[in-house]
C-alpha cells in the first residue's frame, strides 16, 4: 500500500506538515467554504501521518469540499487543549465541527476524565454553533484485548454531549478480521502506519460526510495541489472499504 507513488517522500512530508500542524507565527484565519469545516483537537495519534490531510483528500477525490485547521500536539489531552487557547482558535477558525481525541482512555478513571472534559469543551464547541465529535483512537499492541473498552470510552463521552462517534478503532478491528497480517500500527506499537492513518481517515470522512466509502475508486487523488495521493491498491482497497462501512454500522453515531 501507498500513500503516493514515492512512499511519502521527503517532499510530500514537509507538505503534509503544512497541513497538519498550525504556524504560531500566523494569526488563524477562519477556515475557507466548504462543504464541512473541522477543528481537529487531539494529539500525535491524529497529526501522525497527517489525518487531516488524509481526510481532505478523500473528500476531494470523492467530489466533495473539506477544510480543517489541527492544533493537535505531542502528548495533549482534552484537558491541555482548553488551557492553551482552545476557544480562541475556535473562535477565529469558526468550524462546523470539532474532532476530539486523546488517548485510549480504556482504565475507568480515564474514560472519566475523557467525558469530563468532553462535556467541557463541548460547552463551548456548542456556543460557538459547531457540533462536537468523537475519534476512537485504538490501545497499544501490548494492550489488544482492551480495543472494546476504547470504544466504550469514546461512545460514552459522544453520547453525554449528543455528539458525533468515530469508531476508527472498530476499523482498525475489522481490518485485521478479514485480513490478519496487514500492518496498521507503526514500529512503535502505538502510532498508526500509513495504512492505520488511512483507516481511520476513511472512518473519519464518513462520519463526517455520511456518504459509504464502498464505491471509492482504488487510488484516491485530491484537487489540492501538495495533498497527498492515496493508493491502497487493488487487493487491499475492497478490504478497508468493507472494514470501514462494517465499522459505522455497527457503531457510528451520527
Amino acid at each position: 500500500m501507498t500513500l503516493t507513488r514515492r512512499q511519502f517522500s521527503t517532499s510530500l512530508l514537509a507538505a503534509l506538515a503544512s497541513f497538519a500542524c498550525s504556524d504560531d507565527s500566523n494569526p488563524i484565519q477562519p477556515l475557507p467554504d466548504a462543504e464541512i469545516t473541522v477543528l481537529f483537537a487531539g494529539n500525535s495519534l491524529t497529526y501522525t501521518n497527517g489525518l487531516p490531510a488524509l481526510v481532505q483528500t478523500i473528500a476531494e477525490a470523492a467530489g466533495h469540499t473539506f477544510a480543517s485547521y489541527d492544533r493537535s500536539q505531542p502528548n495533549f489531552s482534552l484537558e491541555d487543549h482548553f488551557f492553551t487557547g482552545f476557544e480562541g482558535d475556535l473562535a477565529a477558525v469558526q468550524p462546523d465541527i470539532v474532532v476530539m481525541q486523546q488517548g485510549p482512555s480504556s482504565l475507568p478513571q480515564n474514560q472519566t476524565y475523557l467525558k469530563e472534559w468532553t462535556e467541557t469543551l463541548s460547552e463551548s464547541i456548542e456556543s460557538a454553533g459547531a457540533r462536537p465529535a468523537l475519534f476512537m483512537v485504538w490501545p497499544a499492541v501490548t494492550s489488544l484485548d482492551a480495543f472494546d473498552a476504547v470504544r466504550q470510552s469514546y461512545s460514552d463521552a459522544a453520547e453525554a454531549v449528543d455528539g458525533i462517534f468515530i469508531p476508527a478503532g472498530v476499523a482498525w478491528e475489522r481490518v485485521w478480521a478479514a485480513r490478519p497480517n496487514t500492518v496498521m500500527y507503526s514500529s512503535d506499537g502505538f502510532h498508526p502506519s500509513a495504512v492505520g492513518s488511512v483507516v481511520a481517515a476513511l472512518t473519519v470522512y464518513r462520519m463526517l460526510f455520511d456518504e459509504s466509502v464502498a464505491d471509492l475508486p482504488v487510488e484516491l487523488v485530491p484537487t489540492t495541489p501538495g495533498l497527498p495521493t492515496i493508493d491502497l491498491g487493488p487487493d487491499l482497497a475492497p478490504v478497508v472499504y468493507q472494514a470501514v462501512e462494517e465499522a459505522v454500522l455497527l457503531f457510528g453515531r451520527p
